[in-house]
């Protein structure tokens, strides 16, 4: 049986976390909290990082920093995780969703203008399987209508939009460290973000709504309730398996980044053939490897296809159901414009196993059967 994932062991996870446990401390924002966020910063070059127990938080705790109101809009696309829609609906935002573009599925820069209206207060773009938006056009639009750009770079750790990390463009950057991705802490994530003015209110939301950070610095005699706030803190454990990962960076990346590669030079002839397509990184992206997708003819052959490699071994999955499509889509949201490739795209799109211990052979065996497969 191949796994569709498996979460990495790659170094001294289990060495940290027992240092962790015998540092005495584990609640958070100890030794390997601290070492996380100096990693980050430095290979980021970005000023401030907050590890948190999830991206969602992640993104909660941006959608607060923005001071989204009820009423204000977000644009975002429907092709994304819950999380990025639930965060700003907590605020009591209205979601905007625009369509994504086919070959990358991320947010359609070009239509994103023509949803702005004069309750829109953000902008979310969503880096599709670590392959950047065009942030530089994002960000055009962002500084002519005066708007916060939150960053969904969940699945972007470690990837680059003409050499600039993602997360670190916008006003906010969000990052996940899920068994799912790339590197894990289990459950986890990271707020990350350049403007030094958004760091003490960031810590006090973290801090369950205390200046307990000052507190520790020694800034303040004892801490107290200064804002909303909630418990954003992860354990000195999650964090320890996270720093052993961050250490490893480069080997797991090189090694998903052999597995992506055999993966597109192995189906490359099917898609000359007609039979699929392979996934687009555009000129100007440095991408992770964060997964590996082919799109099918539609969605009945998609289902086919993903039945036929279970029966052989083999674990594949779907991915997004468009936001917009959903219960909470309607009620919480609009679609300007129209649904061109949202859903279309969404139906076709399948992902092959990719994780850390896949082996190459396994590789051969998965694109074999795709092979044999009857398109």
């Amino acid at each position: 049986m191949i796994d569709f994932n498996r979460p990495a062991l790659v170094g001294k996870e289990l060495d940290y976390i027992k240092d962790a446990v015998d540092q005495g401390l584990l609640c958070g924002d100890g030794k390997y909290t601290k070492l996380c966020s100096q990693w980050m910063k430095e290979r980021f070059q970005v000023n401030q990082v907050f590890l948190t127990t999830s991206c969602t938080h992640a993104l909660e705790m941006a959608a607060y920093l923005c001071d989204i109101q009820p009423g204000d809009e977000v644009i975002m696309p429907s092709y994304t995780f819950v999380s990025t829609a639930d965060a700003f609906v907590l605020r009591g935002a209205k979601i905007v969703f625009v369509d994504i573009r086919p070959d990358t599925m991320n947010l359609d820069e070009n239509l994103i203008e023509q949803a702005i209206t004069d309750k829109t207060r953000a902008i979310v773009p969503v880096h599709y399987a670590g392959v950047a938006c065009e942030m530089d056009k994002i960000m055009e639009l962002a500084e002519k209508y005066h708007l916060k750009v939150v960053e969904d770079a969940a699945q972007g750790v470690e990837a680059y939009y003409h050499g600039r990390a993602l997360g670190t463009i916008g006003d906010f950057g969000c990052y996940s460290f899920h068994e799912t991705k790339n590197y894990t802490m289990g459950e986890g994530g990271a707020l990350v973000f350049q403007k030094n003015e958004y760091q003490e209110k960031a810590e006090i939301l973290r801090e369950k709504g205390t200046d307990r950070s000052k507190f520790f610095r020694g800034q303040v005699d004892k801490y107290r309730w200064i804002d909303y706030g909630s418990s954003y803190l992860p354990s000195e454990m999650n964090a320890a398996y996270l720093y052993a990962q961050l250490e490893e960076a480069e080997k797991i990346n090189r090694k998903r980044r052999l597995i992506y590669d055999s993966y597109h030079e192995r189906l490359e002839d099917l898609e000359a053939q007609g039979k699929l397509l392979r996934p687009v990184v555009p000129k100007g992206c440095d991408h992770n490897a964060h997964m590996y997708y082919i799109k099918l003819k539609d969605l009945e052959t998609r289902s086919r296809f993903i039945a036929y490699l279970k029966e052989r071994g083999i674990y594949s999955a779907f991915h997004y159901v468009p936001l917009h499509s959903s219960p909470a889509g309607q009620k919480f949201g609009r679609f300007a414009g129209e649904d061109r490739y949202t859903t279309r795209e969404s139906e076709r799109l399948v992902r092959l196993p990719m994780f850390y211990d896949l082996t190459i052979d396994q590789v051969d065996y998965v694109t074999e059967k795709i092979r044999e497969f009857p398109f």
